[in-house]
């Protein structure tokens, strides 16, 4: 089955209501407040049915107050019928419901000549001349106009079949991407309780479904779903659907919220994109405010637009909207843009960016034109960019472009293939990225070996702290893809690095192996060889470490060091002792050396901690 939205636009009293109860039998002003006074205040509801096909109709307000509940339907539909009346032609709000229409994609309709019957044939004619100039350079251009009459059914019929061929050639609305309902209605119902209706603008849902509506932040469960008045299991893009939610009152819930599976999308205050004007608007100054727009929501919007002070009509321009509510958005999504005072339509645009940076004037701008005019490819590869060291999950892309998931599983892997991202720990980074962080991180070693020429290598956690933005395990599985970079148990080091002793260096460093082969079982420590030699103690650390990987010394603890000769001979008492006995006492320990207790307990630690002696209460048993 076939499933397509129509939307009904034009002036107040231009029969569009009449209409759809006259297409569909329905009769779409359901609001007691419209049946008094015989205008549509809010959004209406009915349906066409044709063999293969359901065309879902969205009956909308035309009075210019109610225009912000027009705009809350007019999101997800994909034709308008737009309706113009033979006695008045056409009117302001004509003109400004066209105008919304075309800021908002819209790229298929109809126009219907209403109340025929209440003029003079010749009158129609003129009529549908007038129409032909106003949709000049619009959607509606070419687009077939239809003079009918709602109260004798004149061309009613013929109008249904315009309504069907129009329908079958538009584009489908994907079952394949995340799954989003923006809300345009909440009520309850005696013995279901909360249910919630919208048009389907992408993915699928079933009953039983974990959904959330945010920005409300309301997680709940799919009880039941109906579409054009029927139970069904599941529903898609591109239908009307109402939603019955489980445990959720009506006041939790307002229109502009949206339906989602959990965990898909992230609710936004910021959006870059670009916006141009009408050609009758006033001029926009950089940082206005205005009323913004988007599938069923508003809020107010701080306009920043990026390198210009001031929109003029017609024009357009790139800009960054600070939002006032967050809201659900995804790049690609249409919006509509009206003045504060007096409120009336200024201009719309396309989201190019639903989770942005703080941008400052003196930034790099491409990222706007690759969004507004790159392919999907390209655009995810600017999006990646722009995540920097961060990177971004695929799950994250997803969300970000309303495509189908499909689609960008093949870019992204594209991508892959053509060297220009990388995939670590399923977060992705564009290359130009990480070759970047290969240099940063080669210069940081660089300078570090030259500061330190003793030490094997930086700290991992030292080196991971510079760059606090990307998570440790996936830090440390980048680093052991560079060329240059050679990670060595906690140090991290260039590849072609080696300790080195400086030619003052050498000096001290042989008269510290001379001064610890002499001291034998008694040596300095490390405190005190640098007060003999003058020199700071870490440089003195540096320089025992450095001796110990050598294999000159040995490296008892942080502070004592003895001559690897000593060390041979110390294992060689060891020994002999054993051959007499088999456990050896601290004091025995102490005198077969000839040392002191300060010495004969970090000794024995050590043989310890080489299971060649084991501690069995006050004695050692040699091993």
């Amino acid at each position: 089955m076939r499933h397509v939205i129509l939307g009904t636009a034009g002036h107040i009293d231009h029969g569009k209501s009449s209409l759809v109860m006259a297409l569909t039998g329905v009769d779409p002003d359901r609001l007691k407040e419209e049946k008094e006074r015989g205008i549509t205040i809010d959004l209406g509801f009915a349906d066409l049915r044709y063999d293969g096909l359901t065309v879902g109709i969205v009956d909308v307000p035309g009075h210019e107050r109610l225009i912000k509940n027009m705009l809350a339907g007019a999101g997800g539909i994909d034709l308008v019928l737009f309706a113009i009346a033979a006695d008045e032609g056409v009117m302001p709000q004509s003109r400004e419901h066209l105008a919304i229409c075309n800021l908002l994609g819209i790229r298929a309709g109809i126009v219907a000549v209403t109340k025929t019957d209440i003029v003079e044939p010749d009158i129609v004619e003129v009529v549908v001349e007038e129409i032909k100039d106003f949709v000049a350079g619009t959607f509606l251009e070419g687009a077939p106009i239809v003079p009918v009459s709602s109260k004798s059914g004149h061309n009613i019929d013929k109008l249904k079949t315009q309504i069907q061929a129009t329908s079958l050639g538009t584009i489908q609305k994907s079952p394949n991407g995340i799954f989003r309902l923006p809300i345009d209605r909440v009520f309850t119902l005696k013995g279901f309780g909360t249910v919630v209706t919208g048009t389907a603008i992408s993915g699928q849902i079933s009953v039983d479904d974990a959904v959330e509506i945010l920005p409300s932040g309301i997680r709940t469960k799919v009880r039941g779903l109906h579409s054009h008045n029927e139970a069904v299991k599941s529903g898609s893009a591109g239908q009307r659907i109402a939603v019955n939610l489980q445990g959720v009152g009506k006041d939790d819930i307002n229109r502009g919220d949206v339906v989602l599976h959990c965990g898909t999308i992230d609710a936004t205050d910021r959006l870059d994109a670009e916006i141009k004007l009408l050609k009758h608007a006033q001029p926009l100054k950089n940082r206005s405010s205005v009323h913004f727009h988007v599938g069923t929501s508003e809020t107010t919007a701080r306009v920043i637009f990026h390198r210009v002070e001031k929109l003029m009509p017609g024009e357009s321009a790139f800009c960054q909207l600070r939002l006032k509510h967050p809201i659900i958005a995804m790049a690609g999504d249409r919006f509509i843009i009206r003045r504060l005072s007096p409120v009336d339509t200024v201009g719309g645009g396309i989201v190019l960016d639903p989770t942005p940076p703080a941008r400052r004037k003196k930034d790099d701008d491409s990222s706007f034109e690759i969004y507004l005019t790159g392919d999907l490819t390209s655009r995810l590869a600017g999006k990646i960019k722009a995540a920097a060291l961060k990177g971004i999950l695929k799950q994250k892309l997803y969300a970000w472009a309303a495509h189908d998931t499909s689609a960008i599983d093949k870019a992204v892997e594209t991508l892959k293939k053509d060297g220009l991202i990388t995939e670590v720990n399923e977060t992705l980074f564009h290359t130009i990225i990480i070759n970047k962080l290969h240099e940063e991180i080669t210069s940081i070693l660089l300078s570090y070996h030259k500061k330190n020429p003793l030490q094997s290598g930086m700290s991992k956690e030292e080196l991971r702290g510079l760059f606090k933005q990307i998570d440790t395990k996936t830090f440390l599985k980048i680093l052991s893809t560079f060329s240059k970079v050679v990670t060595d148990k906690e140090l991290i080091r260039l590849s072609d690095f080696k300790p080195s002793l400086t030619h003052i260096d050498e000096g001290i460093k042989t008269r510290i192996i001379e001064t610890l082969r002499v001291s034998e079982f008694q040596p300095p420590s490390r405190q005190d060889l640098a007060a003999a030699f003058a020199i700071k103690e870490k440089q003195a650390e540096d320089i025992l470490k450095l001796l110990a990987k050598d294999g000159l010394l040995v490296r008892i603890n942080d502070s004592i060091y003895i001559d690897q000769c000593a060390y041979e001979k110390m294992l060689e008492i060891i020994r002999a002792f054993s051959k007499v006995k088999n456990e050896i006492a601290v004091s025995e320990f102490r005198e077969v050396l000839g040392t002191t207790r300060k010495y004969a307990l970090p000794f024995l630690e050590y043989l310890d901690g080489k299971k060649i002696t084991i501690r069995v209460g006050d004695k050692r048993k040699i091993m």
